[in-house]
């Protein structure tokens, strides 16, 4: 039931608002002023009642949110009631998504700029809202602007900052749901590759990815586009810039042929084998609203260039256009016309209901019939019967669209329709999940713009979503696949390799579920997949000795870039293998211990030092030479002198050299000893830490050299000795408790152990000992709490509460002065200086870690699917009973502090 000449009929209108639209009828219970004016046929005054709702509310969410409930009413009723035409309720909800759009823009600025105008900041509107055409519950698809020099900001502000705070309050302010309601959810996906790039865009940034590497639909998205909110003329300046991307004189075949498949596309997912009936999808389904739409725009992008009475935003509007310049025929303008008010009206109907944006006719017959009512029909049956007309109508016509532009001519029909297909497999959302799909392939992804890749993709989609169902956590499992696309460069590789092994896909889907470390890892090197083929990724990893001589393997004639490259490679093919170890270990394969897993990264990492190293070495010898009886020598300390690293660990190391320290290298460019050490040692941790053509590698942390941060980078020998013998603070000695000579001659390596022992081994005053080891512990529980619930190093109880009892005891004892924390542990049970558990707590805090480092590196409690993974990896066999071990675990550690220091620990749970 339309808006039409007959008189309108609010009685019926309002009896049908309340009786079958629960979401109309709570609204006008709440609002029994604007009822009182609806049942009195006053549709403009109910409008500008709707339009003050908010008006007496300073919190401009707050005033927005009361507006588009009441505004939502009002036009629901006019529209039920006949007084409103579609035009018109669409224009309206359009005027206000600007209006809304402009007031959280303005809020934005506000709150870091009190007296800030909207300027530099630009929001343009694509899809409906563009075209001045949105639903009744209809979400927007803005793309938002801004330009760094006109942008209200604070003077120390950075612009890109300040645009991205500006653009993720406007999101908060228009699609949170609170207690009022929402304004309109904010959907900014059709962003200049989205997958990649902030939600805001500098205009430069923007108009060069327009002129450059935009896609088919695209240039479609922008046929609706306009400056709505913000700054409107700088919008307007942005899309007069772009025209010439949007309306070519010119269409290429490979253009003309973009725009087939993208019309292929909307059959292939969405409409075949899906009849007319409970179910049936009014937007994407055969002979629906968006058939009738991208009717229209695809005639447009193909003839708009040379004609521009074909630029118009409207749907009716472009079909009329189309029609006056004899590129459609009148009957076919008129019958698309008329079926798209009438699909868009009961498009109206279904979301009137309970304010949802859905598209679909239910599938249970009495809200079919509830839908039929409201729209003032007699019965499901009949509302079927008409749209099953519409969609036959409408579809024949995009047949012949297909016909026309498909590569192969003929319309594609899916022999399962994907929601269809998705909800046999149990997502929870099929239909939402079937349109990100849908997005997969349609060119957002650079690794799905060639024909080869959308082909191999098409041969593994079914595999790959029954690997997503299959995945414990799908949706997480989903957003990593999708974050695993936007950083591929090409995908028909891996594609290939999927479909070949699709055993591997069970893996990959299991890492994405559960290892954000290892998704990221995979998303930035897509090879690694390679290395999971080989049964060898699911061992440990050999010797250090081992490791080296492998990294060293190269093509002969590599250069000193070319081993910078395959050092990089191969640490990270064995690092991704032991994650992977660890995550598929609680899949039903062996167990894999988290410590074995600790040891092996320390050994890949003690491997990648002595190689790089050398390297660095041997190409810093050509210019300076070498200094006669002296050598580099390099001491890793921390976790990873205690041979025990995790997947987030970074490289604490000191840089030494024997010999005189007044000697000089005998080179063409001769340099004295500590300059030339200096020198060599920034090489080496150049090469360590910078990224190259295959990715980074570590962390590299010099801290703890003598003098720290203000002290020379390399020093000899002999002034280690002095300095650790004469000016070293106490935790300057309790870090040597986990030291250990990584690299350098093996003399010269022994007398630095040497070194080390003597100032371990000499006698201290217990007292002030333990006033320093409480005051360094006190200091960084101050300045270094616990990023979250499961940040097991820093929690009071945790494994730094441990390290410190350790090392006192072994400083106070001089014993058990072994660099692994273990090792020194079961030498200070031995002793009889501490108790059995403590070992137990330590291996178990220790596992624990290490999985973290994974499966939640924000320290914070894993999504409910991973848990299990967390807890067997530690031994356990439930979330609960981790918890419970860790808890007793921490409070064994607090109960030997108190013993030992005879200070309370406050364990937290």
């Amino acid at each position: 039931m339309t808006a039409s000449s007959a008189a309108p009929d609010w009685a019926s209108a309002l009896h049908r608002a309340r009786t079958e639209a629960p979401f109309l009828c709570r609204g006008l219970d709440r609002l029994p002023d604007l009822a009182a004016i609806l049942e009195a046929g006053r549709i403009e005054e109910a409008l500008a009642v709707a339009h003050t709702a908010g008006s007496n509310e300073p919190d401009a969410g707050i005033a927005l949110r009361r507006e588009r409930f009441a505004l939502a009413v009002a036009l629901a009723v006019g529209d039920l009631a006949g007084a409103l035409p579609l035009s018109r309720v669409m224009t309206e909800l359009s005027v206000f998504a600007d209006r809304a759009l402009d007031t959280a823009i303005s809020a934005a600025m506000r709150r870091r700029v009190p007296d800030a105008q909207p300027q530099g900041f630009s929001a343009i509107a694509l899809g409906k809202h563009g075209a001045g055409e949105l639903n009744y519950s209809s979400d927007i698809d803005p793309i938002l602007l801004y330009d760094p020099e006109l942008l209200p900001r604070r003077e120390r502000d950075d612009p890109a900052e300040t645009a991205q705070r500006i653009a993720r309050t406007v999101v908060e302010l228009m699609s949170a749901v609170t207690s009022e309601g929402y304004v309109f959810r904010i959907d900014l996906r059709l962003r200049p590759a989205a997958e990649v790039t902030p939600l805001a865009l500098p205009f430069a940034a923007a108009m060069a990815h327009y002129e450059s590497s935009a896609l088919a639909w695209e240039r479609a998205a922008f046929i609706r586009a306009r400056p709505a909110s913000g700054d409107i003329a700088a919008g307007q300046v942005f899309l007069d810039a772009i025209r010439p991307f949007v309306w070519r004189r010119s269409l290429d075949f490979g253009a003309i042929a973009e725009i087939g498949r993208l019309t292929t596309r909307i059959r292939e997912h969405y409409a075949g084998g899906q009849s007319v009936g409970p179910g049936y999808d009014l937007k994407r389904g055969r002979g629906g609203i968006r058939e009738v739409e991208f009717f229209a725009q695809t005639h447009q992008l193909i003839h708009g260039g040379r004609n521009p009475a074909l630029r118009q935003r409207g749907t009716r509007a472009a079909l009329d256009a189309l029609a006056e310049a004899g590129i459609v025929s009148t009957s076919d303008a008129e019958l698309l016309g008329t079926s798209y008010d009438r699909l868009r009206t009961l498009e109206h109907r279904l979301q009137m209901i309970a304010d949802q944006q859905t598209h679909s006719l239910p599938t249970d017959q009495a809200l079919l019939e509830a839908v039929a009512r409201l729209d003032g029909l007699p019965s499901g049956a009949v509302l079927v019967e008409e749209l099953a007309h519409i969609s036959d109508a409408v579809g024949s016509r995009f047949d012949t669209l297909i016909a026309t532009y498909a590569p192969t001519g003929a319309v594609p029909v899916a022999t399962h329709p994907l929601e269809l297909e998705l909800k046999a497999l149990g997502f929870a959302d099929p239909g939402a999940l079937a349109t990100r799909i849908e997005s997969w392939d349609n060119g957002q992804y650079r690794a799905l713009r060639s024909a080869e890749a959308r082909s191999a993709f098409a041969r593994l989609r079914d595999t790959l979503l029954g690997a997503l169902a299959a995945a414990p956590d799908p949706e997480r499992a989903l957003l990593r696949w999708e974050g695993l696309l936007a950083g591929l460069p090409s995908a028909i590789n891996v594609f290939q390799l999927l479909e070949a092994r699709p055993a591997l896909l069970g893996v990959v889907m299991r890492v994405l579920a559960h290892a954000p470390t290892l998704a990221d890892e995979l998303a930035r090197r897509s090879d690694l997949l390679d290395t999971l083929i080989d049964h060898s990724a699911f061992e440990l990893p050999g010797s250090a000795e081992d490791l080296a001589a492998e990294y060293r393997c190269g093509e002969a004639g590599d250069d000193y870039q070319c081993l910078l490259d395959a050092v990089r490679r191969k640490v990270g093919e064995w690092r991704f293998a032991l994650g992977v170890q660890l995550i598929e270990s609680q899949a039903g394969k062996a167990w894999r211990d988290p410590l074995d897993v600790a040891a092996a990264l320390s050994r890949i990492a003690e491997a990648a030092i002595a190689v790089l190293a050398e390297a660095a070495r041997d190409e810093f010898v050509r210019p300076h030479g070498q200094i006669s009886g002296s050598d580099l020598m390099i001491l890793g300390l921390g976790r990873l002198g205690g041979g025990a690293l995790t997947h987030a660990s970074d490289l604490d190391i000191v840089f030494l050299f024997s010999g005189d320290h007044t000697g000089e290298s005998d080179g063409a460019r001769p340099l004295g000893s500590t300059l030339y050490y200096n020198r060599l040692a920034q090489r080496v941790i150049a090469a360590l830490s910078v990224p190259t053509a295959a990715g980074a590698l570590y962390e590299v942390d010099v801290r703890l050299r003598p003098s720290g941060e203000q002290g020379p980078l390399a020093v000899s020998l002999e002034s280690f000795a002095r300095y650790q013998r004469e000016d070293a603070w106490t935790w300057e000695h309790m870090a040597l408790c986990r030291a250990r000579p990584l690299f350098g001659k093996p003399a010269d390596c022994a007398l630095l152990s040497a070194i080390i022992a003597t100032v371990l081994n000499r006698p201290r005053d217990p007292e002030k000992l333990r006033a320093d080891v409480l005051a360094m512990r006190a200091e960084m529980a101050l300045h270094k709490p616990p990023g979250g619930p499961l940040d097991v190093k820093l929690a009071r109880g945790g494994l730094v509460d441990l390290e410190f009892l350790v090392h006192y005891l072994q400083l106070c004892e001089r014993t058990a002065l072994d660099p692994d924390l273990g090792c020194a542990l079961d030498g200070l049970i031995a002793s009889g200086v501490l108790t059995p558990p403590l070992r137990a707590a330590h291996d178990l805090l220790a596992r624990l870690l290490v999985v973290v480092r994974l499966v939640a590196p924000d320290g914070r409690f894993p999504p409910e699917a991973s848990r299990v993974i967390v807890a067997r990896a530690c031994g356990l066999r439930d979330w609960t009973g981790l918890q419970a071990a860790v808890l007793a675990a921490r409070c064994d550690i607090a109960a030997c502090w108190r013993s030992v220091f005879g200070e309370e620990l406050e364990i937290s749970e």
